[in-house]
């Protein structure tokens, strides 16, 4: 009994085997888009905190210091020991938002499951090998008249 694959021709196969093998190329691409876009949206995020610890410091650093400073001063530390405290208090906070970044930007890792998607149909592709060609039976006849058809420039 035949059935509907046993009755394609030899260029419908291969138009299938093509587009099956484009879609899969295309699913694997998007897979690995879908996973670095993630990666992308975490690196970001951990970017953007480390570049925030920065701008902090360095905008707020001298203002909120002179106030800070005085303000202890006022409790009545020396101006010195009073700029320090604040100074110190600040590179603390810059410490912590920088390990808030470090920990963000860890999380990023490569996109295993396309990787392991893709070494999986790699292997599968390996494993295929080509259907025998039915023999052709060509006409002798048929030959020898096309050679000398070629020949006499017809």
């Amino acid at each position: 009994m035949s059935t509907a694959a046993d009755d394609r021709s030899l260029g419908q196969l291969v138009a299938s085997a093509t587009t099956e093998l484009s879609a899969l190329v295309h699913d694997e691409i998007a897979l690995a888009k879908a996973e670095i876009r993630q990666d992308v949206k975490r690196g970001a995020i951990g970017g953007g905190a480390g570049i925030v610890a920065a701008v902090l410091l360095l905008f707020s650093l001298p203002v909120l210091s002179f106030a800070a400073a005085y303000g202890i001063h006022n409790l009545g530390l020396g101006l010195a020991w009073s700029f320090l405290i604040v100074g110190g208090a600040f590179i603390v906070l810059a410490l912590l938002l920088a390990l808030v970044a470090k920990a963000a930007l860890k999380r990023i890792e490569p996109p295993k499951r396309a990787i392991a998607s893709a070494k999986e149909s790699a292997a599968v592709l390996q494993n295929v090998k080509p259907h025998s060609r039915p023999s052709v039976s060509v006409d002798k006849q048929v030959v020898r008249s096309s050679v000398s058809m070629e020949k006499s420039g017809v």
